[in-house]
């Protein structure tokens, strides 16, 4: 095992550094926890049975967010409705469109 070349060091160039995973248990959670809040504070509904689960309702239309993992996957009656969406999040958060959904889960 050798020194990265970023971390050389010439005081000890025999040792190696070993990085600890400060904190991350708790990312998970607490990137839920802002991406919730952002979702609820937009006029969406949280599922009663599901709590990874938000709808929000426009006149006859809806738009259907389910949060899994890291992942967000959301269907709409209306394409203004996913498109205002995806514009949205992505100001809000860092993320990428893979396109639309053909397999999840087996289903």
């Amino acid at each position: 095992m050798e020194q990265a070349p970023r971390f050389k060091s010439s005081e000890l160039p025999n040792h190696v550094f070993k990085f600890h995973k400060a904190g991350l248990k708790q990312a998970p959670r607490a990137w839920y926890a802002r991406l919730t809040k952002f979702i609820l504070e937009n006029d969406f509904r949280r599922g009663k049975i599901d709590k990874t689960f938000f709808i929000k309702t426009k006149g006859k239309d809806f738009l259907i967010i389910q949060v899994y993992m890291d992942d967000i996957i959301f269907f709409g009656t209306n394409n203004v409705l996913c498109q205002e969406f995806s514009n949205w999040m992505s100001k809000e958060f860092e993320m990428s469109i893979v396109g639309e959904l053909n397999f999840f889960l087996g289903l």
